[in-house]
């Protein structure tokens, strides 16, 4: 698939998000783990960053993959809504994961190959409401969810908005900061525009001793990253809006135009079910 300089540009922008820039080495992705498990692991913990960077995923997952101690952790920050289909879109990421990390070879031979237990994370810090943690399962997607699932995927999603959690962001000065910031940002957004929010949020947090040495040496590439990032999250939403609306907007001349055939309740129903 060939794409332009722009769509390159734009994809480039979308997954080098200011989330995966800051938590995107080992240093500060092994910070953060100690901080959403609760571990204790040292700072000479080896640490392996594998995260996909295939063009097909843009738009689905904006994650930091890393192997430790055996784990392959998949972690991702959610901006909007909840998405009650990330157990689904795991699977989907967690397969190409695995397809890479072993010899398709292999696969053949007799003995079995030792592949990392997977831990699924989503950090939510949408403006939506969420509570703290929540676990959601594959299983609660299936058609018939009867019995004991031959298939099972658990998300653990914790929200990192500014005063939520606040045990797990005191453990990283890096989460703990990146949710002073995001805050930041959103408080200014009430008098100014985004660009402007921005640029404040980075000046502010920068003489308040928050994420001083991030925000100075990349303050340019978090202002671009932020932009592009909310700024697109901004449309994705006002089209599923306009969407929403345009699908009740044709039903409700669906429904006028059965209305003067003279049908019955039942026939109006039975007419709407087909078409539904």
């Amino acid at each position: 698939m060939q794409t332009n300089a722009g769509e390159t540009a734009t994809n480039r922008k979308y997954k080098d998000s200011v989330f995966t820039k800051l938590f995107g080495t080992p240093e500060k992705a092994l910070e953060l783990y100690n901080a959403i498990s609760g571990k204790n692991y040292p700072e000479s913990t080896k640490i392996k960053i594998v995260t996909l960077s295939d063009v097909l995923y843009m738009e689905q997952l904006n994650d930091i993959s890393f192997v430790i101690d055996d784990r392959l952790v998949v972690l991702i920050e959610h901006q909007s809504s909840i998405n009650e289909n990330m157990p689904l879109r795991m699977l989907m990421y967690i397969s190409r994961e695995y397809e890479r990390l072993t010899n398709s070879r292999d696969l053949y031979k007799e003995h079995k190959i030792k592949i990392p237990s997977p831990e699924f994370v989503v950090l939510y810090n949408g403006e939506k409401e969420m509570a703290d943690f929540m676990e959601m399962r594959l299983s609660d997607s299936f058609e018939l969810g009867q019995g004991v699932p031959n298939l099972e995927l658990v998300v653990k999603a914790y929200n990192i908005n500014k005063g939520r959690n606040a045990e797990m962001a005191a453990k990283s000065s890096a989460l703990s900061g990146y949710e002073e910031f995001v805050a930041a940002v959103r408080a200014n957004q009430k008098a100014m525009s985004l660009k402007e929010a921005v640029k404040a949020a980075i000046k502010s947090c920068v003489s308040s001793n928050i994420l001083v040495e991030f925000l100075t040496e990349h303050g340019s590439e978090v202002e671009n990253m932020l932009l592009t990032e909310w700024n697109m999250e901004t449309a994705l939403e006002v089209r599923y809006e306009e969407g929403i609306a345009t699908g009740v907007e044709k039903r409700n001349a669906y429904i006028k135009e059965l209305l003067k055939q003279g049908l019955s309740n039942e026939e109006l129903l039975e007419r709407l079910d087909k078409k539904d």
